[in-house]
Formats: C-alpha cells, structure tokens, sequence
C-alpha cells in the first residue's frame, strides 16, 4: 500500500491591485501584508504552517489578554467584538452597528491578526485602507471603516490592552479625500419627487401604500414607521402626537415626538382598529388578508386535498410581526417596478435575459428606485423651501441644523427663476 502524496503547498503570491502577498487556502484568500517584505514572509510561513496541521488558517486568540507586549490584533479584536455585541443593543437586540464593526475589522485581521498590537502603526492601517479600495467600497464607506478601526483601539486603551501611544499614532492617518484618491464615489442621496412616490404607493399593497404616505407627509424615519402602534399614538387634540418606542437617538437622552397632520391621520384612521399593543404595518396580517382574498376570489373549488391541509406549527419561514427596516425597503423596491417597468424587457422572464438585456435593466431600475429614506429627504425639502432651516430641524428631529442641510436640498428651481430676474 502505497503512502499518500504530501499536499501541495499554495503559493505566496502579489496580489497587483493592492500590493500586498497573498496566499490562497481553503478556497479563502488571506492577505499577508505588502508584499516581499520579511513580516509577510514570515506571515505566510506561520499561516502554512497552522493549514498543515489542519487548522483553517485563523490565528489563535487568548479570550483575555494581558500582557500588552505580546497581544496581538486578532486577540484585540476578539476581546472587543465581544464587547460590541454586548454594547450595541437595543431593546435586548443587537444594532446594526455591531455587524458594521465586524465588517470593519474583518480586513485588519486578516492582513494583521498575527502582528503584535505595538508593530500595527499608520502604515499598517494604510495598507488595510488600501485593501478596502482594492475590494470596491466607496470613499465615504472607507472612512468610517478606518474611524471604527480606530475606536477598537481607542477601547483598548480604556481597557488597558493597548498602548495610548499606537492609539495617538493611527490618528495620523488622514481621510481619504474627494479627487485624491482611487476610491469611488458615490451619488449623494437625492429627494425622490412627490409626483414619483405618490405613483408608486398607487402600486404598492394598501399597507406599504401607507407608510409611503406617512413618511412622506411627516418626515419619520423607516425605523419610526415601522413600530407604529395605537398605544404610541396620542389622538386626544386636534394635532396627533406619535412617540416610538425606540428611536435613533433615544440613547443620547433626547425624546422624540412626530406631529401627525390632517393628512397622516387621514392614512392611519383605517389602521387604528388594531389592538393597542399590536403593530399598524404587520406583514403577517397583509399575507393573512393576500390568502383570504385569493380564497373568496378563486373560480375553481377547493380539492379534498388542498382543505385537509394544515398550517405548520413550527415553519421554517414565516411573516414577522412587523417590517424591518429591511423588508420595507425590499417592499418599497417591488412597488417601484411594478409602477415603473421596463417599456420592453417587463414581459420577458428574468431567466430568459441576455447579459446585454440584464444590464439595461439594471439600469433601468436603478433610475427608477427610491429607498425610504429617500421619501426623508422629499419631506425636508418641502419643509426647509415651504417654512424655513429650522422648521426642518425641528420636524426631523435633528439635534444640529448642519445635519438637516444634508437633507434639505435648495430649490434650485427657484434660484434659477430669481437670477433670471435680477442676475
């Protein structure tokens, strides 16, 4: 009986769009720092060496570390993911911030998990910035994945763990700055016009219809529509008052209240028959009315088979109690394409598509897309030409009037109408 053939070693290698050696394992690349250096050579070794001992290339952590002088990144990193998950929560779940962590320091670990934490210095970081324009994330993206990277350290120096001097040093990297770099760009997000959201809400389902509408004539946030209940509602005066439970700031110490207008009531007072404690947008109710509807409007009796069936006790999936800020915007989406299909590719099957045909449809609803935060923007816009700065601030709920200039766009319009007058 013949012994077995000794495995192939991956090769070190350049990976030429950012610069730094890579090697290949498990079908997971694993970047080793810039390449032809002594510290990604050694890298590399360490890394083949835990793979021939059949492990998967990670780099073993110590839960606590202690001694600063031989803690590694990937032992910070354990330590304060483990805090990030503890930290960021709300209502006993976690943010999404705690996921935007891990996706910031995924590329450091990677790159880095083995350097010792007082090695890591502004070139380091660098090198892992390099990495996230290699990998296609825009310039704004990059930034506050570098600043996370940041507060990691930051809480290691809280916790003793790392040195206050690599915290001072990693500061000294810059953000990267529009038109001096090779990280793209993205569009600033647009209001969506009023014209646009009102034809899609006639096309959406009745229930998204609605928090279109909603969001629309008061300016709230995905978040706060979302977790209306008729508890929340105040209806004693002539102005309704709606306080969610939760909401982005709650954590800063500031309440926030939405005033709900004519208009608004006029879209929840179908909606208020609810229990008090239960949710105004539940995609439980609107599958459970879809599959009554589809039962009283069917033309074909129902099959023995098809009457003896039961509900599942313990689906797999099922429809949630309310929408996520997630599933709203995926709603959204469906209700932009079915009031805006394509003149010519709507009847085709997507299976059927070209590349060709793919492409032009991705561009087609690209244009024709708008997200909810999107319906935000619409209503700051209205506010700050309609009233004035500090109107918006106060109907948004912003804290700084800095931050209701990103959603307020000018009329341009007008501008362009008044300097054809006097300019």
């Amino acid at each position: 009986m013949g012994t077995a053939a000794p495995p192939r070693i991956p090769n070190y290698r350049l990976h030429s769009p950012s610069g730094l050696a890579v090697v290949r394992l498990n079908g997971r690349d694993i970047y080793l720092g810039k390449y032809g250096t002594h510290e990604s050579r050694s890298h590399y070794d360490a890394v083949i060496a835990d793979w021939l001992a059949g492990r998967r290339g990670v780099a073993p952590v110590r839960a606590n570390p202690s001694d600063r002088s031989d803690t590694t990144i990937s032992e910070l990193a354990l330590a304060f993911l483990k805090h990030a998950d503890r930290y960021y929560t709300k209502n006993g779940l976690p943010t999404g911030e705690a996921n935007n962590m891990r996706d910031a320091i995924r590329p450091v670990v990677v790159l880095h998990g083995r350097t010792r934490i007082t090695a890591f210095g502004p070139l380091s970081l660098k090198a892992v910035r390099e990495q996230m324009i290699a990998s296609g994330l825009a310039r704004g993206t990059i930034n506050s994945r570098v600043n996370r990277v940041r507060r990691m350290f930051k809480w290691g120096v809280e916790n003793q763990i790392v040195e206050p001097a690599v915290l001072h040093a990693l500061q000294a990297v810059a953000p990267l700055k529009r038109g001096r770099t090779e990280a793209k760009e993205t569009a600033p997000v647009r209001a969506v016009p009023e014209e646009i959201a009102e034809r899609v809400a006639d096309a959406a389902p009745s229930m998204i219809a609605a928090m279109i509408r909603l969001q629309l004539h008061t300016g709230m946030r995905p978040g706060e529509v979302v977790l209306m209940r008729p508890r929340d509602i105040d209806t004693s005066s002539l102005i309704w008052e709606y306080r969610p439970e939760s909401h982005k700031t709650e954590h800063h110490g500031r309440a926030r209240v939405i005033y709900l207008g004519p208009r608004a009531q006029a879209v929840l007072v179908p909606l208020l028959n609810a229990k008090m404690d239960a949710y105004l947008f539940s995609p439980r109710e609107r599958v459970e009315k879809f599959h009554a509807e589809r039962r009283i409007n069917r033309r074909s009796p129902m099959t023995p088979s098809q009457s003896a069936r039961r509900k599942k006790r313990c689906p797999k999936r099922s429809p949630g109690e309310r929408y996520t800020t997630l599933s709203y915007a995926q709603a959204v989406s469906r209700a932009c394409r079915a009031a805006f299909p394509h003149p010519t590719l709507a009847g085709i099957p997507r299976s059927k598509h070209s590349g060709e045909q793919k492409r032009e449809l991705a561009e087609w609803e690209g244009a024709h897309r708008f997200s909810p935060n999107q319906l935000r923007h619409t209503a700051a816009t209205r506010l700050r030409r309609e009233f004035d700065l500090e109107t918006a601030r106060v109907v948004l709920g912003h804290a700084s009037a800095s931050v209701t200039e990103v959603y307020a766009e000018r009329d341009l319009a007008l501008a362009a109408r008044v300097m054809a007058e006097v300019g």
